[in-house]
């Protein structure tokens, strides 16, 4: 009784504390989103997309660039579109593919953070509380700017203690206010009853209740793409499949050496060149360091790379319209287990990792994921390893600020640091926070580098992105009606290019069916169409792992899936890149590579040593079957592999019983 009273006295304090804490940061009002009475309209955007060869003309001919930006993920292109809109001469090159790394690699989640806040609250932390705040204010932008991709998700919070009810409400209902008038909808309180008829998956034993909130979730890869096709459609250079190798400089008026340019290569043509840019921008993500060290050798790093892995389970985990959180695991973390594109998202870890280009999700992550899933649902779903259907890692780049003296702590927020040489880095931050990352970073590199865009601040929270000009929520029935495409094909296409839809049903093959008229899928699970694959090439797709990973999200959603459907969609590449024999082998090779280190197939295929006792004569025939069964010599068998091979056994008994 007394633990009880404990409980509730230490509940009712940090109510109080909590609604004293913000009844006081709402009072501190940040400024207003205003825009000068001297600012230009954003420039008008470009009715056709600029051909990949085009930009790479562009960027290879010399010409000079106020703005050069190093990192095509969620910051990168938000710099290139907040730079370009502002009428700065603006460049953009990515080493690998736009959002290859971290910014495809995400929860999935647009998020003030509910996890900060409560330590803004009972730390009494105001900053903290601006970095929530901040974050709420951009959760509603993003939800704005891009409505095809991104929409709101109830998160169900339950609760297994009663003392625990109205802490948590009050937790949750101080999130809300913070957003304010911008917040997407109000949480609510549920009943054990009410809690069960929503997420019926979850366990009932010792449940009291759960209180529902709301944040947003979008398609991480395909929104910095959209981001980064707007750049472009507003006149920005952006080039992916291009490195730096090394940073130009001059000495300026007073005799200090500042960057001018940088040396460059084309990774599929291998041809290099150099891009003369007034200011370099640094927004490479858990790279950081790279790039600074190219421009000072002696600088320390500020980047403490940590990994985050995430698995995906088929749909049936959770309701199709309700996330789950488990505020606090066996050690500590936060657990997320979401409903995304119809199948199930459950992370993240995080684990302090090396830089690297290929982060690999490793089996006791993923391992430590399902265990954790289980503590919240009930006996009848058999939590198990084979219904991980894709596995991967992102690397999340926490810095320490240069800028203050203390650089061992980590910074709570993204930094941007201008060098002695004025290389502007932007590190740190949050997906959701991408665009005000970007107008920080662009209102610096003006400062620092003399620029004089035509509009001195930002436009970009007034803008929709690649997509969402004429979306809306219907807008798939014309897709049905005028194109004659299955009714979830043209959802799917809705969702995933708003009203660039129609584009892309413009470029689909007739199916030869009575229907649907139009739109052959490339595998029979997914609503992905053979007219995707032509149009992701001119979204600058220039191998096969773009296309499965980043045009299409194949690769997240079913790596084993993805590998079935690669031969067709390399196919359909091939003609547009006119790929020859060997080039499609070296692409479908590269991508299963691809599937099997960074989405978890050589995770989720190992097997413990077994000692068989099989005589050479049985080694031999059990071979030969398997190569019968797996005849793309993929190196296993799948559930396609086996009923192409039942049926073929299902002809020949046929044949056999004639005769």
């Amino acid at each position: 009784m007394a633990s009880r009273l404990r409980k509730f006295g230490i509940t009712a304090v940090s109510a109080a504390i909590g609604a004293g804490f913000v009844t006081w940061a709402l009072d501190q009002k940040p400024p207003a989103y205003t825009v000068s009475s001297e600012a230009k309209a954003p420039p008008k955007r470009k009715s056709t997309l600029p051909p990949r060869t085009e930009q790479v003309k562009a960027i290879q001919s010399g010409q000079d660039y106020d703005v050069l930006i190093i990192g095509g993920g969620a910051t990168g292109a938000g710099c290139a579109l907040d730079s370009v809109t502002r009428g700065l001469k603006t460049a953009l090159i990515e080493m690998d593919d736009f959002a290859s790394g971290t910014s495809s690699r995400s929860t999935k989640l647009i998020h003030g953070g509910v996890r900060y806040l409560q330590k803004a609250i009972l730390g009494l932390d105001y900053e903290q509380y601006r970095m929530v705040k901040e974050a709420l204010e951009e959760r509603a932008n993003m939800l704005e700017s891009a409505p095809h991709l991104a929409h709101p998700l109830p998160i169900m919070l339950p609760v297994y203690q009663w003392w625990q009810v109205p802490y948590y409400w009050v937790g949750i209902k101080c999130y809300d206010l913070v957003a304010g008038g911008r917040n997407v909808k109000s949480s609510y309180l549920l009943s054990k009853k009410e809690a069960l008829e929503l997420f019926p998956m979850l366990k009932k034993e010792k449940l009291c209740g759960a209180i529902v909130y709301y944040d947003g979730q979008q398609d991480d890869a395909r929104m910095a793409l959209a981001v980064a096709l707007t750049a472009a459609r507003h006149g920005a250079t952006v080039c992916n499949h291009t490195e730096v190798t090394q940073l130009i400089k001059k000495p300026d008026e007073n005799g200090n050496q500042v960057l001018c340019g940088a040396k460059c290569r084309d990774v599929i043509t291998g041809k290099e060149f150099t891009v003369k840019a007034k200011c370099i921008i640094n927004a490479t993500g858990p790279f950081t360091d790279s790039i600074r060290k190219m421009d000072d050798p002696s600088v320390k790093s500020i980047c403490c790379p940590s990994s985050g892995t995430h698995i995906v389970l088929p749909g049936y985990y959770s309701p199709e319209q309700m996330g789950l959180l488990d505020p606090s695991t066996s050690d500590g973390r936060v657990i997320f287990f979401l409903p995304w594109q119809r199948q199930t998202i459950a992370g993240t870890t995080d684990t302090p990792c090396e830089v690297t280009r290929t982060p690999a999700p490793t089996d006791d992550e993923i391992n430590f994921i399902l265990t954790e899933i289980k503590h919240y649902l009930n006996a009848d779903v058999d939590v198990r390893r084979g219904d991980v259907l894709s596995a991967w890692t992102g690397i999340r780049p926490l810095v320490s600020d240069p800028n203050k003296d203390d650089t061992q702590s980590l910074a709570r927020n993204h930094i941007v640091h201008v060098s002695k040489s004025k290389l502007i880095t932007i590190a740190g931050g949050k997906w959701t926070t991408y665009r005000a990352m970007a107008e920080h970073t662009i209102d610096a590199a003006i400062k620092a580098c003399n620029l004089k865009p035509e509009r001195p601040e930002s436009v970009t929270h007034l803008m929709k992105i690649e997509g969402g000009q004429g979306w809306t929520p219907t807008m798939y029935i014309r897709l049905v009606q005028d194109f004659g495409l299955e009714c979830e094909v043209a959802q799917h296409l809705a969702k995933t290019y708003g009203d660039r839809a129609f584009a892309v049903a413009k470029m689909a093959s007739l199916t030869g069916k009575r229907w649907p008229i139009i739109g052959n899928k490339i595998h029979p699970e997914f609503p992905y169409i053979d007219a995707e694959i032509k149009y992701g090439v001119r979204e600058y797709a220039m191998n096969a792992v773009d296309m499965i990973a980043r045009r299409l999200r194949l690769a997240f959603l079913n790596a084993q899936a993805a590998s079935e459907a690669l031969p067709a969609i390399v196919d359909i590449m091939g003609e547009e890149l006119k790929w020859s024999k060997d080039e499609k082998e070296k692409q479908i090779k590269k991508a299963r590579d691809f599937l099997n280190l960074e989405m978890g197939q050589q995770a989720s295929t190992k097997t413990r040593d077994l000692a068989l006792d099989l005589t050479n004569d049985e080694v031999s025939m059990y071979t030969k079957r398997f190569s019968l069964i797996d005849k793309d010599k993929k190196g296993f068998v799948s559930i396609n592999d086996i009923r192409r091979a039942l049926k073929g056994d299902k002809v020949r008994d046929q044949k056999v019983s004639v005769s």
